[in-house]
């Protein structure tokens, strides 16, 4: 745990009045740069966002923002609350003081927060390129989220160090909390419909992913006393959140929780704290059921997640932005300690082990993203394995999070996986423009890939009348793999249907099921529907017959290819993940004595042995996870 980058990051600054705008006490407020570029010798300059104005000193953006000071403040306070570190306490208290005149304390938009300011402390409500809300505290934000997750930390720890200052936040909390009742709360217990599926109309902004931090910081605040208002939001959105799982071991999502309320086919890793939230709020309110959904987020998906290469930017719903950044990596970390604590699952911790490698080479680059002897986290890996050596405040924050939450033997362990090589066996993608077409079948490249909701991966998808077929090409593979094409489902049932075989039938996908629009920007689901039965092992092809298709061609747009059994090796450990409806005992590599632990699909520990190399037959359960560590 270093601090340096993060104190470098940060400044002092002693704002202008601002109409609507205070603080607590007086004197200079804490602010963070938002950027540092890396230089051509090493060093790193301090930078704002948007254009830079040299004759004015502005940016078109800000130079700090409210998101980054929130979370920074939230670090400062759990190294506080760790170590009793009397300099991480005095920056929380600076930077809650700089995030709180951040905030609207008064008229229509009061407890709202504006995002940006400029370098002399100006505020600046309407950024360029425009931010939404606009006005950025005309309404719900992620950043009013953010401060509410700050203050809700910030009051349970100074409530006993600093009792005026707490009763201030407190205060400050309380006006934000009045502001989510009215604009975001009011419609508690309203449904919107997205393609068909029912999804919660009180989340803030439609964000799962912004919900669960605002909730993180409700929960600080009601365990150490908050109000019964408090207390009532926070159940309130925990159940939005909640509702947000879907699917299970073999169907899409395959039991993630779902990010954005406005969209089924989009997964995205960064901001992905819903099982944090949920385990915090299922301690807090004593209502285990919510960690139902949590569970399978952290005990099914993210295995699954980490054996086709760790926490991708974006599955919309194929692994498009493959990009990873710690702001997913430590959404996952967290995700699966707060659920192996809340729920009695100390095998998620292990699993936990894998992901924390990230940040010392278990990754893409095969580099460590985290540097110790300054505190810095680099910004991020492309998908092609190439490091960005920036390291602004989000990433600096969410690398400091991790460490602060990885206890000495977790470290440890994170630390050897990351040093070792790394090998996957997992999901692949086989675009269906790969495929040899016939029968009037094309490949059609729309204006734009984003569809409004989700994305046809590589730019591209294929157009099947009727009688047409594609007959893609298949990877070889050792084991039989689920099938779940990506096809564009439409509502009408008399769209038409592909069937799909490789020597025999494995299934049909009706592409006329998808529900009503609803809230959803753009008509249809681009989503993965798994096929009834297993790719066998030794397919080289898999072929779609378009057939009983009325007026539009059938879309398609991809196919996942599951392996039954998919893999993960740091080194010597590895981490199995199933998707079989049955028991399987699978072969590993090992070169020492190894422990096998087999966890159910819950996370339960089933089954524990002990395993000699060079090659070990471990048990993995249906929908579980097997994890085999060195043991000599």
């Amino acid at each position: 745990m270093n601090l340096a980058h993060l104190d470098y990051l940060g400044a002092v600054v002693s704002p202008p009045a601002a109409s609507g705008h205070s603080t607590y006490g007086a004197g200079p407020i804490g602010v963070l740069w938002t950027y540092a570029d890396r230089r051509a010798d090493g060093s790193y300059d301090r930078i704002g966002g948007g254009t830079y104005d040299p004759a004015t000193d502005t940016w078109g953006q800000g130079a700090f923002n409210a998101d980054d000071i929130a979370r920074a403040a939230v670090v400062y306070l759990r190294h506080y609350k760790l170590r009793g570190d009397a300099h991480s306490r005095s920056m929380a208290y600076g930077l809650l003081r700089g995030l709180t005149f951040l905030q609207t304390a008064t008229g229509p938009n009061a407890g709202n927060v504006v995002l940006w300011m400029q370098p002399d402390g100006t505020l600046n409500p309407s950024a360029e390129p425009v931010e939404l809300p606009d006005p950025s505290d005309s309404g719900p934000s992620y950043w009013l989220a953010r401060t509410v997750w700050a203050l809700g930390e910030g009051y349970a720890i100074f409530r006993r160090v600093d009792p005026a200052f707490a009763a201030f936040l407190r205060a400050r909390l309380e006006l934000a909390i009045a502001a989510l009742e009215r604009q975001v709360l009011s419609r508690y217990g309203s449904w919107n419909v997205v393609d068909g599926r029912r999804v919660p109309a009180w989340l803030i902004v439609a964000g799962a992913d912004a919900t669960s931090e605002a909730v993180l910081g409700l929960a600080a605040y009601v365990r150490a006393g908050g109000s019964a208002r408090a207390r009532r939001a926070l159940q309130q959105f925990a159940e939005a959140v909640a509702a947000m799982g879907a699917g299970d071991s073999r169907t899409w999502p395959f039991r993630a929780l779902l990010p954005w309320a406005e969209s089924i086919s989009l997964w995205h890793a960064w901001g992905a704290q819903m099982p944090s939230a949920l385990a915090a709020a299922a301690s807090v309110l004593r209502k285990p059921r919510l960690l139902e959904p949590a569970i399978g987020d952290t005990a099914g998906f993210t295995p699954l997640l980490m054996t086709v290469g760790g926490p991708d930017n974006g599955w919309l719903p194929a692994p498009i932005d493959r990009t990873q950044i710690a702001y997913g990596v430590d959404a996952r970390l967290q995700g699966l300690l707060s659920v192996a604590e809340a729920a009695d699952r100390p095998g998620l911790r292990q699993v936990a082990a894998f992901v924390a490698a990230w940040y010392f080479g278990a990754n893409r680059a095969g580099e460590p993203m985290y540097d110790p002897a300054t505190g810095r986290t680099y910004d991020g890996i492309s998908g092609d394995g190439v490091i960005n050596r920036n390291s602004g405040a989000e990433s600096t924050i969410h690398g400091l999070l991790s460490m602060l939450a990885l206890t000495p033997s977790l470290l440890r362990q994170a630390q050897t996986l990351g040093a070792g090589p790394r090998s996957l066996a997992g999901l692949q993608v086989v675009e269906a423009e790969s495929a040899t077409l016939s029968g009037g079948a094309t490949v059609v490249t729309p204006t734009s890939s984003w569809t409004g909701e989700s994305q046809w991966s590589n730019n591209s998808y294929v157009s099947m009348p009727a009688g047409s077929s594609a007959s893609l090409p298949v990877p070889a593979s050792t084991q039989a793999r689920l099938a779940a094409p990506i096809v564009d489902l439409v509502h009408d049932r008399a769209a038409g249907v592909t069937t799909w075989s490789a020597g025999r039938t494995l299934g049909s996908i009706d592409h006329g099921t998808a529900g009503p629009q609803g809230v959803s920007a753009a008509p249809g689901a681009l989503l993965p529907v798994t096929l009834t039965r297993a790719l066998p092992a030794d397919s080289t092809s898999l072929t779609a017959v378009a057939s009983a298709a009325a007026g539009q061609p059938l879309r398609v747009d991809a196919v996942l290819l599951i392996p039954l059994i998919s893999r993960l090796q740091l080194g010597t450990a590895v981490l199995l993940n199933s998707v079989d409806t049955h028991p399987r005992i699978h072969p590993v590599t090992i070169n020492r004595r190894s422990s096998v632990y087999a966890y159910d699909r819950s996370g339960r520990l089933r089954a524990r042995a002990s395993a000699q190399g060079p090659t070990a037959h471990v048990p993995v359960l249906p929908g579980g996870f097997t994890v085999v560590l060195q043991t000599g």
